[in-house]
């Protein structure tokens, strides 16, 4: 899926304001824009009001980008940013790519996260389940190490 360049600025925007540093999970933009032209990764984006069509110079609240292989897909990234979380915006944007995934004919929508990320509630309640654990995937700049959480749903 080739994105409008408008359209990345709103994902690196996102981006810069929702990943906390500290676990290096944020992507940077040649990695969101190839990623993109590959053709297989899909995006999509919510605005504050809930809209997923966002007119120029309105905020951006978050954005999901996922992988399709064959009939899986994998939710790469998903932020909402810090102001506008507990507003139900990550369970309206979780539905939407969840929506599509299964019109689309996906059996199952995989995910990886940092164990104690506190997104882990929203996937939760969307049906997700853990099915595997990384040891020690991650590295925060201090040195420690925190294990990787996969998560799986079926449709």
């Amino acid at each position: 899926m080739n994105a409008p360049l408008d359209d990345i600025d709103r994902i690196m925007s996102v981006m810069e304001r929702a990943f906390p540093a500290e676990f290096g999970e944020a992507w940077n933009r040649r990695q969101v824009i190839e990623a993109l032209l590959v053709g297989n990764c899909r995006y999509g984006l919510i605005g504050a009001d809930g809209d997923d069509q966002i007119p120029s110079g309105q905020d951006t609240a978050g954005f999901f980008m996922s992988r399709v292989v064959l009939d899986e897909e994998e939710l790469l990234l998903f932020a909402i940013v810090p102001e506008h979380r507990r507003k139900g915006l990550g369970h309206q944007l979780l539905s939407r790519f969840l929506e599509t995934a299964k019109q689309s004919g996906m059996s199952r929508v995989f995910l990886e996260m940092r164990k104690g990320n506190p997104a882990a509630i929203l996937y939760a309640a969307h049906g997700f389940i853990q099915i595997g654990t990384r040891p020690s995937y991650y590295r925060t700049p201090d040195g420690n190490r925190i294990d990787a959480i996969s998560q799986e749903l079926s449709f």
